[in-house]
């Protein structure tokens, strides 16, 4: 009788000493990965920034980089205003040439405009899947400035929508099953 108290007492106290441990480990051994993803058009100043926010605003797992083929020397303003209204703030987001990220892996290469998507270059990296989603171009919007703004909101609101549906249908899941995110995948 008293050898089975002391196997209970261990028991017992084995179990604790574990979750114990298990509340205090450390959660950056135990976080998962981070889902690594370039948003690429041509400029940079536009498209591929309110897609970067986007992406961003949607989920702390993901680690978003946007680049472009020839980019700009500034973000648009329009785009940074109507990314403002939205809630996100790209204002100190610089323009960046993609070949800074060529040697790079990516879980998710997202072209965003037909020219980039057209001239991607190949990838040093390992890049899981490559994906277009195009978008109309807003800086070509011609008219008052109210005008061109309504055209930056209304790509501003496409590239929430469908950033959000290939989140939701695709990213999200990889997370959730890195072991199968789109090893090797081209999808236009």
């Amino acid at each position: 009788m008293i050898v089975t108290k002391l196997k209970h007492y261990l028991l017992f106290v084995a179990f604790f000493a574990a979750a114990a441990q298990a509340r205090t480990a450390d959660p950056a051994k135990t976080a998962k990965a981070k889902v690594r993803i370039l948003v690429l058009c041509t400029g940079n100043s536009a498209r591929s920034q309110m897609g970067e926010g986007f992406l961003r605003s949607f989920d702390s797992r993901l680690e978003v980089h946007s680049a472009g083929t020839h980019p700009a020397p500034q973000v648009n303003p329009y785009a940074i205003q109507v990314m403002k209204e939205a809630g996100i703030d790209i204002s100190t987001h610089k323009p960046k040439k993609v070949d800074g990220f060529l040697g790079q892996s990516f879980d998710y290469v997202i072209t965003v405009c037909g020219d980039a998507d057209k001239t991607c270059p190949n990838f040093r990296g390992k890049v899981g899947t490559r994906v277009h989603i195009g978008f109309p171009d807003p800086a070509k919007a011609e008219g008052t400035d109210a005008e061109k703004l309504a055209v930056f909101r209304r790509v501003r609101d496409d590239i929430r929508k469908r950033m959000r549906q290939y989140y939701e249908q695709t990213i999200r899941k990889s997370l959730e099953a890195p072991q199968t995110a789109g090893i090797g995948q081209q999808t236009r």
